[in-house]
C-alpha cells in the first residue's frame, strides 16, 4: 500500500505541478523573511544545524556501545560467563584468574578504540568551528559553520570552500557566472562554471542582496551530485515571479570558488543534509579475516571444552557408583549435599570441570593482539621510507585493528585524479605537417628545471611552410575554452598585464586546454584574454592579433572533437578543429595525414594524450549557412542535443589537416611501477574515477593499468544506446569467455601469449547493471554476468562515477562469492565512501583536503608508498599474527591437556594439576612476552627482498596460514606434547617406596614426591618446550628477541625458587614450600626434563627438515638462499620469481628474460637492469624461473632455468 501511495503521490506531481522528476519538496525563505500577505502560507520547516559527523561514539552512548561491541566477541563474551559462574558457585579456581584478564582486555580495547573515536572529534571541530560569513540586517558578520540555518545568506570569498550547499544569488561578475573547482566532490580539479539566479543576479552589495524577498521550493536531499530540480519566487511588487532552479545553480559544500572575487548565495542543505555528506557510508566496525579465523577456531575449542566437561561430569559419577569411592573418609559429605538433587549436583559438576578447563581458550590472546596490533602500528608510522619530504607528513594509522588485512588484499580500488596522478598536465611536444617542436617541459605556466632553452626540430622550414607552422600555433591559441586570470595578489601588489607581456595563468574546465596554451606559450604564441567577444594573441615579433570570436562547437565525449569559428582582423573566417585522431582523420580532405599519423600512434605508444588540429576557412556564404543551421537547432525545444550534433557533423567536414599534439597527465612519482608490483603480487586493481572516460583510459595506459596488447571491451551509455544492455553484456561475456575457454583466470597475469581484456564502464551504465529494468522480464541476472566479465578482465576502469557509486562497485564485488578482501584508496571526499565500504581504506595526503585521510584506516603521503604498506608491511604483520594466533592455541593445549588426563587419576575431583600461581602467571608472565616480540619484530624473509619479488605475496593470499590442516596440525602438535610430558612424567615416577619418616619417595630418582611435585615437574617440561617451540620459528634474531626468551625461562625458574623457598606470610597455606628446590636436587630429575623436552619438539623439527629438503615453498627457497649469501641475498640478484618448478629442466639456459621487461615511459625515466647470478654447482633450491617472469603453474615446466645463462655475471 505504501509503494501504491508513493506512485500516486509522484504522478501527481510530475503531472499537475509540471515537472518530470519532482520528489517531496521544502520551502526555504531566503533571509528568514516571511512572504507578503496573500501569496502563500507561511509555515516555517525544522532543518538540521550544519554540523558533520565522522566519529562512531558521543560522550553518552561510548561505555554501552563499547561494551556491546566487545562482548561482541566470542573469547570476550565466554570469559564473562565463566566470571559469573566462578562468583556464583565453588570452583576450584578463584574467580580473579578469569575476571583480571577479562578487565584488562576490555579496558585496554575501549582506551584504544576510545582515542582514536576521540582523534575523529578532533578533525569534526575544526570543520565545525571554522568561521563563515553570513548576511544579517544588511551587515555581514562571522558565525561559526555548525550554526549555519536553512534559509541563511552567506559571502564567500575566492578560494574559499562552502560551507554547505547554496543556491547562487550574485556574483562580483557582471554576467552572474562564478568558477568553482569540485576536485573534493567528483576528482576533477578543472573549472567549472555556475549560474546566477538571473533575477537577482545584478544585486552586489550587502543591502541590495538583503532586499531580496524570494522562496525557494526544491526536492528533499538526495546524494546525486548532478542533479538538482527546484524553482524559485521572487517577489516583485507582491506579485511572484518564478525561475527554474538545476544543477547549474547548486554550489555543493566542498567545492572551492576560484576567478571570482566573491558571491552571495543562500543555504539549502545543511550538515548531514549536504549531498557530500548523504554520499558518505556510515561508519562501521571493520574486522579482519584473520579475527574472523579467530572466532571460529575459538568456536571449536569451545566445543573441545565443552566435551572434555561432559566426559569428565559422566566418568566422574560412573566413577562414584561405588559407595566406597563416593565418600572416602577424608571427604564426607555433609547432609545437605547428600540431599541435594543429582541433576543439579551434576550440572554444578559440569560448571566446575569448565572453570577447570577454561585456560585452553586464550583470554591472554586477546590482551596480546591488541597490544601487538597497537604497538606494531608505530612501524609504519615510523618508516622513513614512506615519509615525503614535499609534504613533510608521514604515515599516518587510524584504525590498528586491520593491520595484518593489508597482507590479504585481493582487490585493490583506486581514485585516479590526484591519487594517480598529480593533477598536473605537462606539453610534451606538437607535429604540424611532420616536423616535431618539443617544449622541454611546461608544467601550469611554470618552466621545469632544466627547460632553459627550446627544443626546436627542423627550425628553418620555407616559407609556405613557416606560415602553416604559425596557423597551428593560432589555431591552438583559438581553438579552447580556457579563461585568463590577468591579476594575481602577490604580497599586497596586484601584478598583470604589463607592457603587452603577460605575467597572467591559464584556467579551464579541460586541463587539457591549459597545458596546449601553455605549450604554445613556450613556443612563442601567448594568448592573452577574451574581451568583447575578441581572442588576443601576442606572436612571436610581439604584436598583438584580434580574432573576433563568431561560434563555439563545444565539446562532447560522442563526437570526441571541439570547434571554434573566428573572424581575423583581415577579414577571412576560419574554422579550426581539434579533437581525437579518430574522429578528425576521416573527416580530413587534404593535408600531410601518413607524417601526422605515424607521429599521433608513435605518440599513443609511449601513452601520451594525443588531439589532432584541422582548419577550413569559410567564405561569407559559408558562413551565413553555418549560422542559419546552429540558429534552427539552437532554438529546437525537441531533440535540440539531436540536431545540434547533425549540425556539427555538417559544419565539420572538408577539413584541411594542420598537425597534432602530445599531452602527458603527469603521473605521480612510480605510480606505474606501484600497479605493476600490484599485479604480480597477484592484486586485481580497478580505477573508480568520476573523470571523463577518455582522460581516464590515457591514464591508465600511462599507468601500466591497461597495456599495448589489451584489448578494450566497452559497457558505455554511447554503447547501450545502440544495443540493449542485456545484448551488449551477453556480448562481451562471450568474448571474453570464448578466450579462456569458460574459466576465470588469474587476472593479474600480464602473459603476451594471450589476449588481456580491459573494461571501462560508466557511472550511467553501472546504474543499470545494479538495477535492471522491471519491465524486461528476460534481463536475467546482470550482476552476476558483470561481475564474470570483470573477473575475465586483466584491469577495469569505471569513469563518471558518483561517490556512493564507487562504493556500490566496492560493496558488489566484496559480498562475491568469492568474498575477496578489498582495499580502496583515495584523495578526495568523493572517495570517502569507498574508502569506509572497503575492508582496508587508505587515504591519499593530496591536494583535495583532508576528508579521505580523516575517515579512512591509513593515510599514506602518496601513491607509490602503497607498493611498501602493502608488499612489506602487510605481509610481516599477516606472518606474525597468524604465528601469534596458531602459538597461542598450542601452547594452551600443551598446556590444559595434561590437567585432563590428571583428572583419570584423581577420581575426577577436579584437583588441579598445577598450582594457582602457574595457572595465574602461565599467561601474563612465563609465556607472553616472547610470542609478543616475536609478533612486532619476526622478519622471516628480508623487506628488501619482499620489495623486489611482489609475487610473494601469492604465498599468503587467501589466509593461506590459518586454514583448518594448519590450525589441526598445532592442535594435534599441542595434544602429542602434552602427552609426551605427562605421561613422560608418570612413568619416570611409577615406583614409589615409604621413607623412614612417612614421605613418598621414588625409587628410581630418590626424590621426595607427590602431587606438587608432579605437576610442577609437567609445567616445567612445558614451559621450557613452549619457549624452545617458539625460539625454533624464530628466523630474525635480535637483542631483545635473546632478552625475553632466555630472560622469560630464567624469570621463571627464580620465580619458583623465590615462591617454594621462602614463607610468605600472606599465605594461609604454602603447598608449593620447596617443592621446585628439592626436584631440581635430583640429578635424575633433570635428566627427564631434557629427555621430556627434545621428545616434544623432534617430531616437529623433523617434519620441517623433511618438508623444506623434497617439497619447499618459495618463502623457504629463499630463506636457504638467503643464509647461502649471509643475508645479502639482494644484493647479488633481484630475486623476482623465485619459484618452486618441480618439473622443471635444471639445464636450461636463462632466455627470454628480457621479454617482459616494462617499457619506459616519460614519467619514469629510468630503466632499471635486472643483473643475472651465475651459480657455481647450484643446490637443489637454486631453480628459477626467468628474472622479472611471471609464474604460470600449467607452464612450469618450460621455465624453469638455472643461473648459468649469458649476461652480465657475478662471481660467488
Amino acid at each position: 500500500m505504501g509503494l501504491d501511495l508513493s506512485t500516486l503521490r509522484t504522478l501527481i506531481s510530475r503531472y499537475c505541478v509540471g515537472e518530470e522528476n519532482w520528489v517531496d519538496s521544502r520551502t526555504i525563505y531566503i533571509g528568514h523573511k516571511e512572504p507578503p500577505p496573500g501569496a502563500e502560507a507561511f509555515i516555517q520547516q525544522r532543518f538540521p544545524d550544519n554540523r558533520i559527523v565522522s566519529s562512531k561514539y558521543t560522550f553518552w552512548n561510548f561505555i554501552p556501545k563499547n561494551m556491546f561491541e566487545q562482548f561482541r566477541r566470542v573469547a570476550n563474551f565466554y570469559f564473562l560467563i565463566i566470571f559469573l559462574v566462578q562468583l556464583i558457585i565453588d570452583t576450584p579456581t578463584s574467580p580473579i584468574t578469569s575476571g583480571l584478564p577479562l578487565f584488562f582486555v576490555i579496558t585496554v580495547t575501549a582506551i584504544k578504540q576510545g582515542y582514536e573515536d576521540w582523534l575523529r572529534h578532533k578533525a569534526d571541530n575544526s570543520v565545525n568551528q571554522c568561521s563563515v560569513h553570513v548576511l544579517q540586517n544588511g551587515k555581514v558578520i562571522r558565525k561559526q559553520s555548525r550554526k549555519l540555518r536553512v534559509g541563511d545568506v552567506v559571502f564567500v570569498k575566492e578560494d574559499e570552500s562552502f560551507p554547505c550547499d547554496l543556491i547562487l544569488l550574485s556574483t562580483s561578475r557582471d554576467d552572474g557566472t562564478c568558477f568553482v573547482t569540485t576536485a573534493s566532490l567528483d576528482g576533477e580539479s578543472s573549472h567549472k562554471t555556475y549560474y546566477a539566479v538571473q533575477d537577482t543576479k545584478a544585486y552586489n552589495a550587502e543591502k541590495e542582496v538583503d532586499s531580496i524577498h524570494a522562496t525557494i521550493e526544491c526536492e528533499q536531499p538526495q546524494p546525486d551530485l548532478y542533479k538538482f530540480v527546484g524553482r524559485i519566487n521572487i517577489y516583485m511588487h507582491n506579485e511572484p515571479v518564478a525561475r527554474p532552479l538545476g544543477s547549474e545553480n547548486l554550489l555543493l559544500r566542498g567545492a572551492t570558488l576560484k576567478n571570482t572575487e566573491y558571491i552571495y548565495a543562500v543555504v539549502i542543505y545543511t550538515g548531514m543534509e549536504t549531498k557530500m555528506a548523504l554520499n558518505y557510508q556510515s561508519k562501521s566496525q571493520k574486522r579482519s579475516a584473520v579475527e574472523k579465523s579467530l572466532n571460529a577456531y575459538l568456536v571449536v575449542y569451545l566445543c573441545i571444552l565443552i566435551i572434555k566437561a561432559i566426559i569428565n561430569t559422566v566418568l566422574k559419577y560412573a566413577w562414584q557408583a561405588d559407595p566406597i569411592r563416593d565418600e572416602p573418609w577424608y571427604d564426607q559429605r555433609t547432609e545437605v549435599e547428600r540431599q541435594r538433587n543429582i541433576v543439579i549436583r551434576a550440572f554444578t559438576d559440569f560448571l566446575a570441570f569448565m572453570v577447570l578447563f577454561n585456560y585452553i581458550i586464550p583470554v591472554s590472546m586477546y590482551v596480546t593482539v591488541e597490544m601487538q596490533k597497537f604497538l606494531g602500528s608505530y612501524f609504519i608510522m615510523w618508516d622513513d621510507e614512506m615519509f615525503d619530504q614535499e609534504l613533510g607528513e608521514r604515515a599516518v594509522v587510524n584504525t590498528s585493528d586491520l593491520n595484518e588485512e593489508l597482507g590479504q588484499v585481493e582487490y585493490v580500488f583506486t581514485d585516479k585524479t590526484g591519487t594517480l596522478t598529480e593533477n598536473n598536465m605537462e606539453f610534451i611536444e606538437c607535429c604540424v605537417d611532420g616536423h616535431v617542436y618539443v617544449a622541454q617541459a611546461i608544467c601550469n605556466g611554470q618552466v621545469m628545471p632544466g627547460a632553459d632553452s627550446m627544443d626546436m626540430i627542423d627550425t628553418s622550414p620555407g616559407p609556405e611552410a613557416r606560415e602553416r607552422e604559425e596557423l597551428f600555433f593560432r589555431a591552438l591559441c583559438l581553438c579552447h575554452t580556457v579563461q585568463v586570470k590577468e591579476e594575481e595578489t602577490v604580497d599586497g601588489i596586484k601584478q598583470g598585464i604589463h607592457h603587452g607581456k603577460s605575467t597572467s595563468f591559464y584556467i579551464s574546465s579541460s586541463p587539457d586546454e591549459v597545458a596546449l596554451v601553455e605549450g604554445m606559450k613556450r613556443l612563442g604564441f601567448t594568448y592573452l584574454r577574451l574581451k568583447d567577444s575578441h581572442m588576443e594573441i601576442l606572436n612571436r615579433e610581439e604584436e598583438i592579433e584580434r580574432f573576433e570570436l563568431l561560434e563555439v562547437l563545444t565539446f562532447d565525449s560522442v563526437r570526441r572533437r571541439m570547434s571554434v569559428i573566428v573572424k581575423a582582423s583581415t577579414g577571412e573566417l576560419y574554422l579550426f578543429c581539434k579533437g581525437a585522431d579518430s574522429s578528425i582523420f576521416p573527416r580530413v580532405v587534404s593535408g600531410k595525414v601518413d607524417q601526422v599519423k605515424a607521429r599521433v600512434e608513435h605518440n599513443a605508444v609511449e601513452g601520451l594524450r594525443t588531439l589532432c588540429v584541422a582548419y577550413r576557412p569559410l567564405s561569407p556564404a559559408q558562413y551565413q549557412e553555418v549560422c542559419q543551421l546552429l540558429s534552427r537547432a539552437k532554438l529546437a525545444l525537441q531533440d535540440r542535443d539531436k540536431r545540434l550534433a547533425e549540425a556539427y557533423d555538417i559544419i565539420e567536414k572538408d577539413l584541411i589537416l594542420l598537425g597534432a599534439t602530445a599531452v602527458e597527465d603527469r603521473l605521480q612519482e612510480k605510480a606505474a611501477d606501484t600497479i605493476e608490483s600490484l599485479h604480480k603480487a597477484g592484486m586485481k586493481v580497478w580505477v573508480l574515477t568520476g573523470d571523463k572516460m577518455e582522460t581516464a583510459a590515457a591514464t591508465c595506459y600511462a599507468s601500466k593499468l591497461f597495456h599495448r596488447n589489451t584489448q578494450i571491451l566497452e559497457l558505455t551509455t554511447k554503447r547501450t544506446e545502440e544495443q540493449s544492455l542485456h545484448d551488449v553484456l551477453f556480448d562481451l561475456s562471450r568474448t571474453v569467455l570464448r578466450q579462456h575457454g569458460g574459466m576465470s583466470r588469474d587476472i593479474s597475469g600480464l602473459s603476451g601469449d594471450c589476449m588481456d581484456y580491459g573494461l571501462i564502464i560508466d557511472g550511467a551504465t553501472l546504474s543499470t547493471v545494479m538495477k535492471p529494468g522491471q519491465e524486461d522480464s528476460n534481463s536475467g541476472n546482470y550482476k552476476e554476468i558483470f561481475l564474470e566479465i570483470c573477473r575475465n578482465c586483466s584491469a577495469v576502469l569505471c569513469c563518471r562515477m558518483a561517490p556512493l557509486q564507487k562504493a556500490q562497485i566496492v560493496k558488489l564485488i566484496k559480498t562475491s562469492k568469492e568474498h575477496p578482501i578489498t582495499l580502496a584508496v583515495g584523495d578526495g571526499a568523493n572517495d570517502v565512501s569507498m574508502i569506509l565500504e572497503a575492508h582496508v581504506g587508505i587515504g591519499i595526503m593530496g591536494k583535495e583536503g583532508r576528508q579521505a585521510v580523516r575517515n579512512s584506516d591509513y593515510a599514506i603521503p602518496k601513491f607509490k608508498h602503497l607498493k611498501k604498506i602493502l608488499l612489506v608491511h602487510g605481509h610481516y604483520y599477516y606472518i606474525r599474527i597468524s604465528e601469534l594466533v596458531q602459538y597461542f592455541f598450542y601452547k594452551n593445549v600443551c598446556f590444559i591437556f595434561p590437567q585432563f588426563l590428571y583428572q583419570f587419576f584423581c577420581g575426577f575431583s577436579q584437583q588441579p594439576l598445577y598450582d594457582t600461581a602457574y595457572l595465574t602467571l602461565y599467561n601474563i608472565s612465563f609465556t607472553s612476552l616472547p610470542i609478543l616480540v616475536y609478533s612486532l619484530v619476526e622478519q622471516h624473509i628480508n623487506m628488501h627482498i619482499l620489495k623486489k619479488d611482489p609475487s610473494l605475496y601469492r604465498d599468503i593470499a587467501k589466509n593461506s596460514l590459518l586454514r583448518w590442516p594448519i590450525f589441526i596440525y598445532w592442535t594435534v602438535l599441542g595434544v602429542y606434547d602434552a602427552i609426551v610430558m605427562f605421561f613422560g612424567a608418570y612413568f619416570l615416577f611409577d615406583n614409589t617406596t615409604f621413607t623412614s619418616n612417612g614421605q613418598l619417595m621414588t625409587t628410581n630418582t630418590q626424590m621426595m614426591f607427590g602431587n606438587w611435585t608432579f605437576g610442577t615437574l609437567v609445567f616445567t617440561v612445558l614451559v621450557f618446550t613452549v619457549t624452545f617451540k617458539l625460539a625454533l620459528d624464530t628466523h630474525y634474531w635480535t637483542w631483545i628477541n635473546h632478552f625475553v626468551i632466555w630472560g622469560s625461562l630464567i624469570f621463571f625458574v627464580v620465580f619458583s625458587l623465590l615462591w617454594g623457598g621462602i614463607l610468605w606470610p600472606f599465605l594461609n597455606y604454602q603447598r608449593m614450600y620447596y617443592v621446585f628446590m628439592q626436584m631440581l636436587s635430583s640429578g635424575p630429575a633433570w635428566l627427564s626434563i631434557v629427555l621430556l623436552i627434545t621428545a616434544s619438539l623432534l617430531p616437529d623439527v623433523l617434519k620441517k627438515v623433511i618438508w623444506r629438503s623434497l617439497w619447499p615453498t618459495t618463502t623457504e627457497r629463499i630463506q636457504n638462499a638467503d643464509k647461502l649469501y649471509k643475508g645479502q641475498l639482494s644484493e647479488f640478484t633481484p630475486l623476482s620469481s623465485i619459484h618452486a618448478a618441480p618439473n622443471a629442466d635444471r639445464r636450461g639456459q636463462s632466455s627470454g628474460s628480457h621479454r617482459n621487461m616494462p617499457h619506459p615511459t616519460r614519467s619514469e625515466p629510468f630503466t632499471k637492469k635486472a643483473m643475472l647470478t651465475r651459480w657455481h654447482r647450484p643446490p637443489d633450491y637454486c631453480t628459477f624461473t626467468p628474472l622479472l617472469g611471471y609464474t604460470d603453474v600449467n607452464r612450469s615446466s618450460k621455465l624453469g632455468h638455472t643461473f648459468n645463462g649469458a649476461g652480465p655475471e657475478t662471481s660467488v
